[in-house]
């Protein structure tokens, strides 16, 4: 008989045997169903996690740095040491503009949260960000409506505001916001366009819940001398370093800091995001290798009972086949194949169970069974019947034909 004439035979007894036992050959599975739907789930969420930091961390612009008074990522001896920093003020803002020669553009921040009313309509409050004509640059913003507002009026301080799509949705949802006058806090502001939809940062925060003004009319307006954040466009990746040390340079020249005293404010990044998910990631990824590891091992644990029992059963039936001729090999290849059978059916199983909760899964992240999850669910499947089902096997595979055939 030819290897693919054993396994087809194989395949043919196995079902046969499964199928006379179809109570105990569902409740054998139900582990393996576990386990598999918890890889299945781990892999499509972790999937749809990076999917989510890939598309938000995109909008910070791998080529932009942030210099800020304290950095993304300080543990608590860090934030101490540095809680009595000195705020960044537009004269240093001014500073760096005048001496970085290794900047694409350059644009301060300054942030706060203000109400928004217009008309009888009350938006509630959303972040307000004063700066410059060159945040469209540094932001790497699209207009969708109108324009943004231009140098003049920052040198004027003119009342004028662009606002995100959310806001432009809520507060203008059957008329044009251009033109419009719009009360930010205590203060009217014309629409002069609106930024083009950009989502949410992380899954988290809405980066459309924002009205951008001049930061010249933000200091009359709202606060007077406020920590400022300089965001710097370098033009490319391969600039940032160089960019990083005249910034220092610079920084600490405007600050005066002291020689050897280490840096009172920060430069951030956006490797600086990718490195701590990269962390955070890994415990996650960890955390599911263990889980999943555990589901497997007691589905695992399962198949191998049920096979030990099958054997028992079938020991007279193997006598025969052993007495009849079949090798060892083709014995062992008969419960090596029922045992992957069982677990394959029990890996289809947690695969339809797992389109439904998938499609739950992505009302809140964009996660879908992807064919590689789908390939990963199955390998794992087979990976966990042959290791299950393979002592049991070997242990047929070994018997005397004259000892099994006198077994009663």
């Amino acid at each position: 008989m030819t290897f693919f004439a054993e396994i087809f035979e194989g395949l043919r007894i196995s079902w046969a045997a499964i199928r006379a036992n179809r109570m105990r050959s569902v409740l054998t599975t139900l582990g393996v169903i576990i386990g598999v739907l918890t890889v299945t789930m781990m892999a499509t969420a972790i999937n749809g996690l990076n999917s989510t930091f890939q598309t938000s961390i995109s909008i910070m612009g791998a080529d932009v740095v942030y210099v800020q008074r304290f950095g993304w990522f300080m543990d608590r001896n860090e934030w101490l040491r540095s809680r009595n920093r000195r705020e960044i003020t537009m004269e240093q803002v001014r500073g760096v503009e005048r001496q970085l020669t290794t900047a694409q553009a350059i644009s301060p921040v300054a942030m706060t949260r203000k109400d928004l009313v217009y008309q009888r309509r009350n938006g509630g409050a959303v972040q307000i960000i004063g700066t410059t004509e060159k945040q469209v640059e540094t932001g790497g913003l699209n207009m969708s409506q109108g324009r943004f507002f231009a140098a003049a009026e920052v040198e004027g301080a003119r009342p004028v505001c662009v606002i995100g799509d959310d806001v432009a949705t809520r507060m203008f949802p059957n008329e044009s916001p251009l033109g419009r006058r719009l009360q930010v806090g205590d203060r009217t502001l014309e629409v002069v366009g609106v930024v083009e939809k950009r989502g949410r940062f992380l899954g988290m925060f809405s980066l459309d819940e924002v009205v951008f003004l001049p930061v010249t009319f933000f200091f009359n307006a709202y606060e007077q001398r406020p920590d400022l954040r300089i965001d710097v466009k370098v033009g490319s990746l391969a600039g940032i370093e160089e960019t990083r040390e005249e910034l220092i340079g610079i920084m600490r020249k405007l600050r005066k800091t002291p020689p050897g005293a280490p840096d009172d404010f920060a430069i951030n990044q956006q490797e600086a995001f990718v490195q701590n998910f990269n962390k955070v990631g890994g415990t996650i990824a960890a955390l599911g290798l263990f889980v999943t590891g555990l589901s497997l091992f007691v589905g695992g644990i399962g198949i191998m009972n049920i096979m030990f029992v099958s054997v028992s059963e079938r020991t007279k039936e193997i006598g025969i086949r052993r007495a009849i001729g079949a090798k060892r090999r083709t014995i062992l290849l008969q419960f090596l194949i029922e045992s992957v059978l069982l677990c394959v059916m029990g890996g289809i199983i947690a695969l339809l169970l797992s389109a439904p909760i998938t499609l739950v899964v992505a009302l809140f992240l964009p996660a879908a069974l992807s064919p590689s999850i789908i390939l990963i669910a199955l390998g794992v499947s087979i990976t966990t019947g042959v290791i299950s089902g393979f002592v049991p096997a070997y242990r047929a595979s070994q018997m005397s034909p004259v000892d099994a055939l006198r077994t009663e």
